[in-house]
């Protein structure tokens, strides 16, 4: 039984502090890696819950190449994303705090999954061309990615 199961069956529907990690993960061309969810049809990035005895640079690294069949390298922090603005009711009732970790990463190997169960679509996008339907959970990820951007270019 995983993690995340174990513990609703003790708590129910209850909140809980959950821990999430992801990437922002680029190619060689500074395009940005995005996931089409298969829960919402939604772009976002790749990423998911921690499992006990994990990392958080585990975590990333074990959901991003789940989710897109990319194995990562070298991670860099980007930012934690939490308090009463990431609490969430899931579709079945659990509620959760979430606390958000992000790294970027720019170093990976392997063959990129075009689809699979949580994934209807992978694909690079340029910063300047991302699409319209991006996830609402991570507009704010976005926003900080696209700002540090341009502070960078000047």
């Amino acid at each position: 039984m995983d993690y995340i199961k174990n513990l609703r069956s003790m708590v129910g529907h209850e909140k809980v502090i959950m821990v999430i990690a992801g990437a922002f993960v680029f190619d060689a061309a500074n395009r940005l890696l995005l996931q089409q969810r298969s829960d919402t049809g939604e772009w976002g990035l790749p990423g998911g819950f921690m499992e006990l005895d994990e990392s958080v640079q585990d975590t990333a690294r074990r959901e991003v190449f789940e989710e897109t069949g990319l194995q990562l390298k070298e991670l860099e922090f980007f930012g934690i994303y939490s308090g009463p603005k990431y609490d969430k009711t899931l579709q079945n009732g659990d509620q959760v705090a979430m606390v958000q970790i992000l790294f970027t990463c720019r170093n990976f190997e392997g063959q990129l999954v075009e689809q699979n169960e949580e994934s209807l679509s992978n694909k690079f996008y340029s910063l300047t061309e991302l699409p319209d339907n991006l996830f609402q959970d991570h507009a704010d990820f976005f926003e900080d990615l696209l700002s540090r951007q341009q502070t960078s270019i000047r």
